[in-house]
């Protein structure tokens, strides 16, 4: 059969299905990649899933809709040559079918990109996809949300810049699914430093808490209540010696210029650090302390790691709470009323029941508290139930923050290393017994990080001195 030489070539395009809905496809996906394609280009990865759709789902369009129009082609000439279709060529009727594809085609692509692409891009940064549709770590996204990162993406800390730090999430991303399908998860799940996946802090941390960064002090003033009836409250004032850069400090004598710090650990949560380096670069100072239960040979075998910020900070987002020190904030921000009787005492040993799930913890722990007055002080429950019940419901939210028992997440699960009070923290380097073959030992002057300007007292005139003694005292008044 012969063809008319004056038909242009996508005539044959516009007679199929086939190859219509290949080119829109095509066109569908170059024009997704405009939408998306600056989300990869603005230096570092702010959603590293961003990927999934560039690199996956948006070649998965192109390539098929590429295979579909020779596919729609041959089966249009086919048709023709079979006499099923009309081989003459008529202009108007394929211009009005080309305009319709191409009127159709902008609509749906303008609405896929800027409804369905750019959105998907968008849900994908936010931490209910990382941390509930796409891992489920409830423990993690609960603390996450109780957080002072908790306005911060997760791929901003968990992703570094790059395609390496890309790749790597990628990879370890299809191993979580994985373990997440077949609920192979290891539980309680570990660390980022625990499973060697911790992200270095300069490409993280220091996007925002740069080193060079003036800190000078900080005043600080810790809350505690007591287990009386009265639930006593006591206040100790720190003058904390922060430092920063070339001031003298915490930060200043671990990260100032030309320190560096390394130390070896026997566990992987490096809780136990039996050997530390200290070298100054500018003063050419290098001291060696071992521990006095280690010796050199011991700790030959053991991994050694470069100190950053998160081996002090390693639960800056997602933060567990211990029971007494859950209640202390919860008594000093107003959640609970801190004129019920021994309100302190009773939470925290509630919140330290043993519960089996979570919904037992529900069904019994509020109860209990309200039972508690009702049998030791009925005038006071008939009085103020309200307080009761409502201080049931903030003891039950700090243990539904911090306990997951199907998960095996209890209290100290994950210890917090900044401090020492909770955990051994500072405690694992400055005990007093790493000492260097000279005798000198790292230093646990209390002074070195913190002035006390008040320790446990019931009111701390520097407070009034400073002028800010009855701001914080106001919870004290309900």
């Amino acid at each position: 059969m012969n063809y008319p030489s004056n038909r242009p070539a996508w005539f044959v395009l516009t007679r199929h299905w086939l190859s219509l809905v290949g080119a829109a496809m095509l066109a569908t996906a170059v024009i997704s990649w405009l939408f998306v394609l600056p989300h990869q280009i603005r230096g570092h990865v702010d959603n590293p899933y961003v990927g999934i759709v560039i690199f996956l789902i948006l070649p998965l369009v192109f390539f098929t809709g590429l295979a579909l129009i020779p596919i729609g082609i041959y089966l249009s000439a086919r048709r023709i040559r079979m006499g099923m279709a009309p081989s003459t060529f008529d202009r108007k009727i394929a211009l009005q079918r080309l305009a319709w594809f191409f009127g159709i085609t902008t609509f749906i692509n303008v609405l896929f990109g800027t409804q369905v692409t750019y959105r998907a891009v968008k849900h994908m940064e936010t931490p209910q996809f990382c941390g509930a549709t796409c891992h489920t770590m409830n423990p993690e996204l609960v603390a996450y949300e109780n957080s002072p990162h908790s306005r911060v993406e997760c791929v901003e800390c968990h992703v570094a810049p790059g395609a390496a730090g890309w790749l790597s999430s990628k990879t370890a991303g299809i191993r979580q699914l994985v373990e997440t399908v077949l609920n192979t998860s290891p539980k309680p799940i570990p660390t980022a430093i625990a499973s060697n996946r911790l992200v270095p802090a300069r490409e993280t941390c220091e996007n925002c808490h740069w080193p060079q960064k003036f800190a000078g002090v900080k005043l600080r003033v810790i809350n505690k209540y007591a287990d009386d009836e009265s639930s006593t409250r006591t206040q100790t004032v720190l003058l904390m010696m922060v430092g920063g850069n070339k001031i003298s400090g915490i930060h200043g004598a671990h990260f100032g210029p030309g320190v560096r710090i390394r130390f070896a650990a026997v566990d992987a949560a490096r809780q136990t650090i039996p050997w530390v380096e200290y070298r100054n670069t500018t003063t050419g100072d290098i001291q060696n302390f071992v521990s006095s239960d280690s010796t050199p040979d011991s700790i030959k075998a053991l991994p050694t790691h470069e100190m950053e910020c998160v081996d002090c900070h390693n639960r800056p987002t997602h933060a567990f709470e211990l029971p007494p020190r859950a209640m202390d904030k919860a008594l000093a921000r107003g959640d609970i009323a801190i004129t019920l009787p021994y309100i302190k005492k009773e939470g925290v040993e509630l919140l330290k029941a043993d519960y089996r799930t979570r919904k037992e913890a529900a069904d019994k722990l509020p109860a209990n508290l309200a039972s508690f007055y009702q049998q030791h002080y009925p005038d006071l429950y008939a009085e103020r139930a309200q307080d009761i019940n409502q201080a049931g419901k903030a003891v039950l939210a700090i243990y539904n923050r911090n306990v997951f028992p199907e998960l095996r997440v209890t209290w100290g699960t994950y210890p917090d290393n900044l401090g020492h009070e909770d955990f051994p923290g500072c405690f694992r380097c400055h005990d007093g017994s790493h000492t260097t073959p000279a005798g000198r030992t790292i230093a646990q002057d209390c002074n070195t990080c913190h002035e006390p300007l008040a320790m446990d007292e019931a009111t701390p005139e520097i407070l009034k001195t400073l002028g800010i003694a009855e701001r914080i005292s106001k919870v004290q008044k309900q």
